[in-house]
């Protein structure tokens, strides 16, 4: 079955994006999105209740699951993966653009609530009870070693994290949240949202 599946164009997506390279890297350039090449996008879809991987030759498949969605949920999505992905689609001439989409960032919304950023791992350890077991470096490193595999599994582990910090979100419009000056951990609650959440 093709990623669409059964989809109504009303899907709700959780994704996450690894790159080849960084900003950091001497060929790059700070927030030069254009030079950034991906290795691994990973997805979850809610209306089929699925994970997908995908890989760089593969964003037509991509892009084909990214037009059922309504709306996309990401971790520091709006400032990274969102940006990236929309390049390469229209890279590829693909006809999707992620800013018309309905986009939830939950790191955003933390940020805008407490004035302070914080990692996926810790805010999955605050209130999931669990963390990354490796940092985000780590992905460049995979993919440079060929271990593809590897390093989708690394990315699918970052989509469940945050498909499960998403469905705390929806249900309990709350995080736990530790306080980087202090290290104590309080309830930050969101407004209700402008959009309808899946």
């Amino acid at each position: 079955m093709s990623p669409i599946g059964m989809s109504k164009f009303m899907d709700t997506l959780v994704f996450d994006i690894e790159t080849q390279n960084f900003f950091t890297d001497a060929d790059v350039g700070w927030d030069n999105f254009e030079a950034l090449k991906i290795s691994v996008v990973c997805v979850y879809s809610y209306d089929q209740d699925k994970y997908f991987s995908f890989e760089e030759k593969e964003m037509n498949e991509l892009a084909d699951l990214f037009r059922t969605a309504k709306t996309i949920v990401g971790f520091c999505s709006n400032r990274y993966d969102v940006p990236v992905l929309n390049n390469y689609f229209l890279k590829f001439g693909v006809k999707v653009n992620l800013w018309q989409k309905d986009r939830v960032d939950l790191l955003e919304l933390i940020e805008s609530a407490t004035g302070q950023r914080i990692s996926l791992s810790r805010l999955a350890e605050s209130n999931l009870g669990v963390k990354k077991d490796m940092h985000g470096s780590a992905a460049g490193q995979l993919y440079r070693d060929g271990k593809i595999d590897e390093l989708k599994e690394y990315c699918l582990k970052d989509v469940r994290l945050t498909k499960d910090l998403y469905d705390i979100f929806k249900k309990q419009r709350a995080f736990m949240v530790p306080n980087r000056a202090t290290g104590e951990t309080v309830k930050v609650t969101f407004p209700k949202p402008a959009v309808a959440l899946l």
